[in-house]
């Protein structure tokens, strides 16, 4: 399918991801003040399945009709919101800033670019390396400018390192085992999979003590209308129409966008180093999302 023939949602989805993707930084942080990061997930995620099931019953949307295909997005569902969000929680609870995880996160376009042309044939031209690498810079530049990458606590580094394979996998295993199935079907079922893997996890290793404020509901709120359903069902539609790696170069503008985001919402500051690394993510993605030739399958 070339640029010319996408509808205007798949042509809108990379921007509309992005915005709504990099706010949930800020809006995590809010939420996490008022509950521990488990329970606050297990908590999002039953509230995901509550506003999708009445929705499943009144639209009763086509279901898989084979086990595998079941399979499938059980583990597409498994590795984003139990192994990515679970463990990039877990990472912020030990100590690890949001810069940190957003820093070992971005390197998630590189992994692909690596795997996809053994994973799913798709070939890499140099000029997509220059911006892979571009990008890498740039958010590289935004963190180093406003966090320090707190090493801390080795086991946070090596959960924000979970983090990164559990998206990488996700985003390879979705471009190529993924379906065109119904956007409710397929958040249903991955959202019940990662309540049933967090809400155990949750119950013997926290309190489940939850601190109900007007700015957890906020938090709650964005996390779980613009995250978790329209974020999520855009990110797995992009994998499936576009390549993997054009795709996941857009991880590279989250760190930038997050901060500005944070800057605009929260009051932190952006140094003229921030700005700068923002226009050089921005380059790197442009480079990476040119239109070229047909990927190549082997």
């Amino acid at each position: 399918m070339t640029d010319g023939k996408k509808p205007l949602w798949l042509r809108l989805a990379p921007a509309i991801f992005l915005l709504l993707w990099s706010g949930g930084f800020s809006f995590a942080k809010f939420g996490l003040a008022h509950a521990e990061p488990i329970t606050f997930l297990a908590l999002r995620y039953a509230l995901v399945l509550a506003v999708l099931l009445p929705l499943a019953l009144v639209l009763r949307p086509p279901l898989p009709k084979r086990r595998r295909d079941w399979g499938h997005l059980v583990v597409v569902g498994f590795l984003i919101q139990a192994v990515y969000f679970g463990l990039s929680y877990y990472a912020f609870y030990l100590g690890i800033s949001a810069g940190g995880v957003a820093l070992i996160v971005a390197l998630q376009p590189i992994l692909v670019a690596l795997i996809a042309p053994w994973i799913s044939g798709e070939k890499i031209p140099a000029l997509r390396w220059l911006g892979l690498l571009l990008g890498l810079g740039g958010a590289g530049l935004v963190i180093a400018s406003r966090y320090a990458v707190e090493v801390t606590s080795l086991l946070g580094v090596l959960a924000a390192v979970g983090a990164l394979l559990g998206i990488t996998t996700a985003t390879l295993y979705e471009k190529r085992f993924g379906l065109h199935h119904h956007p409710v079907t397929s958040n249903a079922v991955q959202y019940a999979v990662g309540l049933a893997a967090v809400l155990p996890l949750a119950f013997f290793t926290e309190s489940m003590r939850v601190d109900w404020t007007l700015e957890l509901g906020v938090a709650l709120g964005y996390l779980v209308i613009g995250n978790s359903l329209i974020s999520v069902t855009l990110l797995l539609a992009m994998v499936r129409h576009g390549e993997a790696s054009r795709v996941s170069a857009l991880f590279f503008l989250v760190p930038p966008m997050a901060a500005l985001i944070a800057w605009g919402l929260i009051g932190e500051q952006l140094p003229a180093l921030a700005w700068a690394g923002m226009a050089l993510a921005a380059g790197g993605v442009a480079l990476v999302g040119r239109p070229g030739p047909r990927a190549r399958r082997v």
